[in-house]
Order: structure tokens, then sequence, then C-alpha cells
């Protein structure tokens, strides 16, 4: 089968195509999926690269984000799944507690993946295997560092940093959709007009303007004793030297939602902002099976809808990954077989 291998951990363009790696087969508890579509996630990234503290089997076929089509079912397979059936990929071995999908074991960056059962979602007939592949990872986390632990409600103002990425795009129209004023933050003229077209009330363009000053330009600053101006929340998964910044912007009693820090996990920190401003610093970490299911039903009622940003052959996966990692996205990134 045609799939994206690599053979040790490397930079840019070290993941490597093959055109026959060895068809899997299905083991007891599996099924093998014919991969309709597969999404890229930062994590991937990582995984390519090496990560502190995590060992990766090699050969390794990543790719944490697939859905497709159940081509064979193994032995003691339970749930009822059978060939044909369409499903949707959860990377998160909930049974086991070991590493996710892509990371652990053979991922979707391939015609076919051998899937163990706990982790197949039913997907339905009128979700695309391209908007499904974009759900688990991003969404997911998107879901449930917004909804679930950072209960964004209606009126409040929420500045979203990183907002062009898979998971900035899904916290734009989450935030929307609770009834909250979005403050989008990205690199560049064009993805801002898209965030705004996404629904973003205000856009910030951070290499042209300290975003902290621009929202204090607009929204005023905030003051240690006033539970007004700023912001009620600041998405920030990028960590590094935005995160005081952050912090300031946010008006007493406000929160901080953080899921990752792409730009640095050890960022300078001034603690008094902390607690003389009563800030909450809320951590949201992966995602729950019910929070995909709430995504499909999101998809299928038209409330949500991934933001694809374009879509690349197996054989240029070095391609896409690197646009991804060069932050060139405005969404999700695919590839297919």
């Amino acid at each position: 089968m045609k799939a994206a291998v690599i053979y040790e951990h490397g930079g840019p363009g070290s993941v490597q195509y093959e055109s026959n790696f060895t068809d899997p087969k299905a083991a007891p508890g599996e099924v093998v999926v014919k991969v309709g579509a597969a999404s890229l996630n930062y994590h991937d990234v990582f995984t390519r690269s090496g990560m502190p503290g995590i060992t990766v089997p090699m050969p390794m076929i990543m790719g944490l984000d697939f859905a497709g089509e159940i081509v064979e079912v193994g032995p003691d397979v339970i749930g009822g799944w059978k060939v044909g059936d369409r499903v949707m990929i959860d990377p998160s071995d909930r049974k086991n507690f070991g590493g996710v999908i892509g990371e652990a074991r053979h991922g979707g960056l391939a015609e076919f993946c051998a899937v163990p059962d706990h982790h197949l979602v039913r997907l339905p007939d009128d979700v695309s295997f391209d908007a499904a592949a974009c759900l688990p990872v991003a969404y997911g986390t998107a879901l449930r560092m917004m909804v679930t632990i950072g209960k964004v409600s209606k009126g409040e103002r929420v500045l979203v940093l990183g907002a062009s990425g898979g998971v900035g795009t899904c916290c734009v129209q989450l935030a929307k959709l609770a009834g909250a004023e979005v403050i989008s933050a990205a690199s560049s003229a064009d993805k801002l007009q898209k965030l705004q077209e996404l629904g973003s009330d205000h856009v910030i363009d951070y290499k042209q303007e300290d975003f902290m000053k621009a929202v204090f330009a607009k929204f005023g600053k905030p003051h240690r004793r006033l539970y007004e101006k700023g912001v009620d929340v600041v998405v920030n998964f990028t960590g590094g030297d935005t995160w005081v910044k952050s912090l300031r912007t946010l008006h007493r009693g406000g929160r901080v939602l953080t899921c990752g820090a792409t730009a640095g996990y050890d960022p300078k920190e001034d603690l008094r902002f902390i607690w003389s401003y009563e800030l909450q610093i809320l951590g949201s970490n992966g995602w729950a099976r019910e929070d995909l299911i709430s995504l499909l039903d999101m998809v299928r009622s038209n409330k949500l809808k991934p933001v694809i940003d374009s879509t690349y052959d197996l054989a240029h996966v070095n391609e896409a990954l690197a646009k991804l990692e060069e932050r060139q996205v405005f969404g999700k990134v695919l590839v297919k077989s």
C-alpha cells in the first residue's frame, strides 16, 4: 500500500513516501480501515521530530486524525462492526491508556490502517470523510476547552490567539455559537479577512501591532479593582512570549484557556497579575468521546463547519507538513492517498 513513513526522527522533509509498504491485517479485536481522508496536526510535527520522554516505535506511519470505511473485520471485534461501515477514528487509547494512534501504532497517513475496535466512532452518511478527518484532535480539543472547561457564554469578550489554525478556527466558531464577542489574532491580512468571514467581530494582525496594546486601545486597559475593560477570556495555546501579555488583557476575574504551548512551554511568568486580578488559568487536555459525538451532531446540523485549508496527495506529505510547520495554513490540511 501507499504510506508516509518515518524510520527515525528528523526535521522537515524526512518523512518517506512508499508505494509498496506492507498491507495491514486485522488482528483480534481490530478492523482494517480504508482511509478516505486524513488531516495533519502539529502533533505530527512533534512525532516526526521526536519528543522528550516519548518513545515512538519505528518504522511509524503518522496521522492521528482520519476517517474511512471498514474493509476487513478481525476476530473478537465487539460493537457489531462490519465491512462497509463508515467510521471516524478517535486516536486516543481509552481502553489501555496507551499512546495515540499515529504515535504508538500506525496511523492514517496511508491507504489502509488496522484499528482496534475501541477507537471506532460510527460516522453518519451525511458527514463526509473530509469533515470527519478534521474533528478529533483539533476540534475535540477546542470543544472541551471552550465549552466543557471554559464555559464561554453569551456576551463575553473572547480573545483567540493563533486563531487561523485548526484549533483556532474551531474556537472562533464555538465562541460565536455561544454568543460571545470574538477578537481574533493572526499573522496576515488574508487570514484576518477569512477570520472575519468566519464570524470574528474584531481582528488583530499581531505581526503589525502588539495584540495587548490593541486590546487596550479597543476595550480599555484593565484595572485590578474593576470587573470591566479588557476581555473576559483569552484562548492561548501558543505560550512563549504571548503568555504574560495574555494575562494583562484580562479584567479582574478573567480566565485564560490553554491546551498547549506551540511557541514554548516555559514562558516568563508574572504571578502578580494572577492574584491581584483574581485570574483563572484553566487547562484542557484532549477530548472525551462524547465531545466527538457532539461535534458530529453540530456538523450534521450545520452549526459547525470544519475549515479546510488545502488537500495534498500522500506523496507530497512533506510539503503538507511544511505548510503547517511554517504556519501558512488557515484551518486544517488534508492528506489523501
